[in-house]
Order: C-alpha cells, then structure tokens, then sequence
C-alpha cells in the first residue's frame, strides 16, 4: 500500500469519526451503533501505531468528545474529563493488566484489586462543591473544558445542592452520569430515539424548567479535582458518595483475578434486561490511589482504568408475546414481542422469528429468556433460548394452522427444486378476501417498488382502512376528500396534495 493511500485512507477514517462525535456529542443524535464507532476508533489509532507519519490533532489518541456548544457558556475543567480505552475479550484484559504491572515495575505474580463498575450508557457531568454547596455544574465537551448547565443540572433530584457531612471535602468535582430509566422513557420514547438521547436533549435545554419535566437520573463514580480528601482507594470513596447523599450503581464490585473480572462480566451482560436502565459495558479501575497516582495518566486516558464493552449487536431479553404476521402473499411470520432493550444505541421491542420451523428448531416460547441480535441494519432476530431461566410451566409455542385474520386453512407448499416442503406456511385465502393479506397488498400498490403514490404511506393505509375509506386498490382512486380533511392530522393543504398525487397517477401510462 503505498503512503498516498495510506494517508487517504487515515483522513478518511478522521473524518468520519469528527463526523460521528459532532453527533453523538453536539447534536445528541448518533449516527451509528458504539461497536461501529469502536471499530474506527480502534483502525485509526493502529494505523498510527503502523505509520509514524500519520498525525492529526482531530485523532481519538489527541481529542475526547466535541467543541461545547454555543449555547452554552464554556468553562474549563480544572481536571480534564478523559475518555476511557476498551478491551473486549480476557486476552485484552491480560494485556492490560500486564501494562499495569510493567509499568509499576511489579513480578507478573502481584495482584491488582480492581473497583469494577457498570458503565451507564448517560450523559457524564461534574459537580463542583465548595464547602458543601453545589456551585458549578458542567457537561464533558471536549474533555477540557464544558458546558456550563449547572441549572439543568439542579432540577435532578438525585443531586444534592448541599452537603454537611464532616469528611466532605473542602472542594471537589463529583463525577457520574445523568440518564433515563427505561420504564421513564416508554413516557417520551416519541421524541427521543433511545434514554441516552433524551438524557442529552434534556441537560442541553436552555430553559431549565423544561428539563425538570424529564425524570433525570444522576449516579456519581468518581472525581476530578480534590481538596483535602482522606480516602486511600476508589471502593471507599463509592462507600462515602452513598454517605454524602448520591446514588451509586447497586452492581459496584470489588474483584481480584481477570478470570474472575469475566466471570462477572458474563453474569452482569445476562442480568442488563433486568436493569432499569441501560449500560454498556463495566468499568475497572485500580482500586489503590496511591497506585493510580504512579500510573498517571496517557494522551487522552488513565493508565489505571479501562472499559470493558458488552456485545454490542446482542443482549438478553424476555419474549413477553408471539404474535403472527401476514404478508401480502399470504406468508405467515412469527414476530416476538420482546421486553424492550437498548442494542447499539436502538430501542428494540421487536424480533423476528423467521418462520415455523426455526421456532420448533429452538424450542422459542412465550417467557422465555432469548439472546436477541441486531448487525447493521438488519431485522433483529431471536439467536438462543437461556434455557436455565424457562419456567417449569412453560408451554411449547403452537403454530396456527388456520389463518389469525380471515380462518382459511394455512398451508406449506412442496417446492419442485428441492424436493421438501416450504418452511413459510401460507393462507390460502385468494383475492381480498383476507384482510390482513388485502392491507399488505395494498400498501404495497402503493409504494416507490409500484404506483408510488407520494403521502400515502404504510400508516395512512392502515387508518383508511379501518376507516373503511380503502377496502380494494381501486378505492385509492375514488376517495371522499371532504371526509379526509375532516380527520385529525389532515388539512386543506395535506388533502390537496394527496389528490395531487393520487390524480398524477391516473394517467400513469407505464
């Protein structure tokens, strides 16, 4: 490869992780899953290792988040607020871990006590207090310095505006993160594409008493600037954050071993849909300061702490229903309701099952504990069944042999080419008669793959149906206008461009 294309390459690769971080960090709405953004972050900082040549001072080894907004007044850290490296396998862990010790000059045998902590997938924020009162409140930005939104900050009552405890410090910046409980956010799901976001939107409203109208949640793990503090290790000051007033993560461990760090990442991955909000991924840091004192810190991350990513296309989740889908050709697919979870940075509450035969093959039923994937953009599927957690009156998943919408008898056609019978079962019903079938062959006719029909999408179809304004496809073409402009959403305006549309296609000649 010569270094023409390697620096292309390389700029291409900033380029869009500045992109990404405008995003994520300004505009509160990511772009692509973390595992996608990882996977950037971790080409460009190996390219930098191959190629001594390549610098930039937008690189993710120079820059942590994105510029404060202009909304907001900038106020500089008195610590910077770091980012923090991923490992994501025991063999990333052992290499961390022997870093630690190699740079600590320590023999291989010594051991490393680890404060190991679920990673909230929030917003972070620091907390100034001096002599116990809450005088300062900042977002991340771009690790040096924030955004001033200590108001916003103040109507979160998980926050404590004073502290009068003796061992509280003279000064301090208490740092954690602000989020949405998931149960909170089914309430606002319809303006905000996952908790993260509503989190974000939220702190960056500049009217304050808007953001007390969100159920923001605050929970501190660590600080930046500290003085005259007496705590010798991070376990005992999570211990006195729970004394001075703030919430602390319920899961917040303190493990010896990397065997025993997966073994509780295992557990903790199996246990996040039964969390009330999300997380991402578990945090460890050395437990010792005085050992996190010598470790010090690289380019844009402590040597002594580092994140430890869950999967993040995949997690567990309940299957509360299986309810059964009709296509326009009469196929029958099998949809789980699933209780929702966050699959890399999306909101999913439903996952296909693909058909008759992959229920059967699995053993899928109602209740039980499934692993659910999401790669891309494609479907979410059901991936294994957690067999350990079926409960003992668990009842095997029967497949309808009579269409749910219309009663016709279902069938699976033998295929000529492979000499076996269809996995997809089908109804039987011909023409309109079926109404699920007649809504989906509808809304097909009129789609950009057919007529086309601009304004007349999926969810109209289904309201006009219900209506009973469409029934057939030719009922598109003969419709009561001054009934439509009747109906809430609909106006003069919207209804004359419908007939537009609709009108534009009669002399449709192909």
């Amino acid at each position: 490869m010569k270094k023409k294309d390697i620096v292309e390459t390389y700029l291409k690769k900033i380029k869009l992780i500045k992109k990404y971080n405008k995003y994520y960090y300004d505009k509160s709405n990511p772009k692509v899953s973390d595992q996608e953004f990882d996977q950037i972050k971790k080409t460009i900082i190996d390219l930098e290792k191959k190629f001594t040549f390549l610098k930039s001072i937008d690189s993710p080894n120079n820059s942590v988040g994105f510029e404060p907004s202009r909304n907001f007044k900038k106020v500089k850290h008195k610590v910077p607020m770091l980012s923090l490296g991923n490992v994501f396998d025991e063999e990333d862990l052992n290499n961390f871990e022997k870093k630690i010790l190699n740079f600590l000059s320590l023999e291989n045998s010594s051991v490393i006590e680890y404060s190991v902590e679920p990673k909230i997938d929030g917003i972070s924020a620091s907390l100034t207090y001096v002599n116990g009162k809450f005088v300062k409140g900042l977002s991340r930005g771009d690790g040096k310095e924030g955004e001033d939104i200590t108001q916003n900050l103040k109507t979160i009552k998980d926050i404590p505006t004073s502290i009068n405890i003796k061992n509280f410090p003279d000064e301090i910046d208490i740092r954690g993160e602000v989020f949405i409980e998931n149960n909170d956010f089914k309430k606002i799901n319809e303006k905000f594409a996952n908790p993260r976001n509503a989190a974000s939107g939220s702190l960056r409203q500049k009217d304050s008493s808007i953001t007390s109208k969100i159920p923001l949640k605050f929970i501190a793990y660590t600080f930046g600037y500290v003085k005259n503090m007496n705590i010798v290790n991070q376990v005992e000051f999570l211990d006195n954050l729970k004394l001075w007033g703030f919430k602390i993560n319920p899961f917040n461990r303190k493990i010896i071993g990397i065997k025993n760090l997966i073994l509780n990442h295992k557990s903790l991955e199996e246990k996040r849909k039964e969390l009330a909000f999300d997380i991402d991924g578990i945090v460890y840091k050395v437990n010792n300061f005085d050992l996190q004192k010598r470790l010090g810190f690289g380019a844009n991350a402590p040597r002594w702490a580092i994140a430890h990513k869950f999967s993040a296309n995949k997690t567990f989740s309940e299957i509360q229903n299986i309810e059964i889908q009709i296509g326009r050709t009469g196929a029958l697919t099998p949809v789980a309701k699933i209780k929702p979870v966050n699959i890399g940075g999306v909101m999913v509450s439903n996952a296909t099952l693909h058909n008759e035969d992959e229920i059967q093959r699995k053993d899928i039923r109602v209740g039980d504990t499934v692993i659910v994937e999401r790669a891309g953009d494609v479907i979410p599927h059901v991936v294994s069944v957690d067999l350990k957690k079926r409960s003992k009156i668990s009842k095997k998943f029967i497949f309808p042999v009579k269409c749910p919408s219309c009663g016709s008898v279902t069938v699976k056609e033998f295929n000529e080419s492979t000499k076996k019978q269809d996995a997809i079962r089908r109804c039987t019903s011909e023409g309109y008669e079926c109404e699920k079938i007649s809504i989906e062959k509808i809304k097909h006719f009129v789609s950009k793959e057919a007529f086309n029909i601009d304004g007349l999408g999926k969810k109209i179809v289904e309201n006009f149906w219900n209506l009973k304004l469409i029934q057939l496809p030719q009922d598109i073409f003969n419709l009561d206008y001054k009934k439509i402009e009747k109906l809430e959403g609909w106006g003069q305006l919207s209804v004359s461009n419908l007939k537009f549309s609709i009108e534009k296609k009669k002399k449709n000649s192909t």
